[in-house]
């Protein structure tokens, strides 16, 4: 684990801060970030490149002279590939340059470049740019240069600087600085590590980069109200709600439930007694079928043998012998 010093506006009380060995002190794996970095280029072509066959070029519909008798080669039309202003023959056509590249290589490509870079000792990290709320170019030059090692008027190599999306005084601040290529922390990657001779991070940039807590230079974002509120607050709806089990013993059975109860205790108690069931437990009239309803329903036709047979019925024994 590397340390370096960290650089302030003022250049006075400079603390020293630790270099992760996770992200700046990992083994080197040189034909990984060359295919991350040549998937990252491909990714950023555009794509739309074309030319004009034969059937898309203009013109050419007819014949340029007869099939036989010229003594010359066939020919179909002048827009064929061999004449000047032909069509191309395979030529480009819009298609998407985009390599698929799983997450784990692009960030074990990315800290093998940084590892890089910290092992030539060209990162460095600063408190802050600007003094105060109003961006200033040469005030943040100013920093850049020390944070570098350049004693000159200007910068004699790229530098790449990472600070926060937030930070808007840094990046209004170094946006049109010549040599000077701002980044987020979130944007970080493996080309433009590469690309660019030192890298600086803003202390907050570094903490938020490596996942590790603020330090006292770099305050923490303040955590929005909304979610204090709604962290604290708790729902009553949970609490004043009662459970079934709370509910009382009577609320449970519905009148439904109540009726069967109700007419099997007091079967159970004539039953007791003796006495014989109440016209209330017996079906009452309404349920049976009416007599009318009975004589509107015909009867069955009987047929002959059934006919025979209900004759014979009502003759005593000796006749039907």
């Amino acid at each position: 684990m590397s340390t370096v010093k960290v650089v302030t506006p003022s250049g006075k009380g400079g603390k020293n801060v630790e270099l992760p060995a996770e992200f700046f002190g990992v083994k080197v794996n040189i034909p990984l970030i060359h295919q991350v970095v040549v998937a990252q280029q491909a990714a950023a072509r555009q794509g739309s490149h074309a030319t004009k066959t034969r059937g898309a070029v203009r013109g050419g519909g007819r014949k340029p002279y007869r099939q036989k008798g010229t003594g010359r080669a066939r020919q179909g039309s002048v827009r064929a590939p061999q004449y000047a202003g032909g069509g191309i023959v395979h030529g480009p056509v819009p298609r998407s340059y985009v390599q698929r590249t799983p997450k784990k290589m692009k960030a074990a490509a990315l800290r093998g470049a940084l590892s890089d870079r910290s092992s030539h000792g060209r990162v460095s990290v600063v408190s802050g740019f600007v003094e105060g709320e109003q961006p200033s170019t040469s005030a943040a030059l100013a920093v850049l240069r020390a944070a570098v090692g350049e004693t000159g008027t200007r910068l004699s190599q790229t530098v790449l600087v990472v600070a926060p999306a937030g930070d808007e005084l840094t990046h209004k601040s170094l946006r049109n600085a010549v040599g000077v290529h701002v980044l987020a922390t979130g944007q970080l990657n493996t080309h433009d590590v590469l690309v660019n001779d030192h890298i600086v991070f803003t202390q907050a940039a570094l903490s938020e980069f490596t996942g590790e807590a603020p330090t006292e230079d770099a305050p923490a974002k303040a955590k929005p109200a909304a979610k204090e509120a709604a962290a604290d607050k708790e729902t009553p709806a949970a609490k004043e709600t009662p459970t079934a089990e709370d509910a009382p013993a009577g609320a449970k059975a519905t009148a439904k439930d109540k009726a069967p109860a109700r007419n099997k205790a007091a079967a159970k108690d004539k039953a007791d007694t003796g006495d014989a069931p109440a016209a209330e437990d017996t079906p009452a009239a309404e349920d049976t079928p009416a007599a009318e309803d009975t004589a509107d329903t015909p009867a069955p036709r009987r047929t002959r043998a059934a006919r025979g047979s209900a004759v014979g019925a009502g003759k005593p024994e000796e006749e039907q012998q």
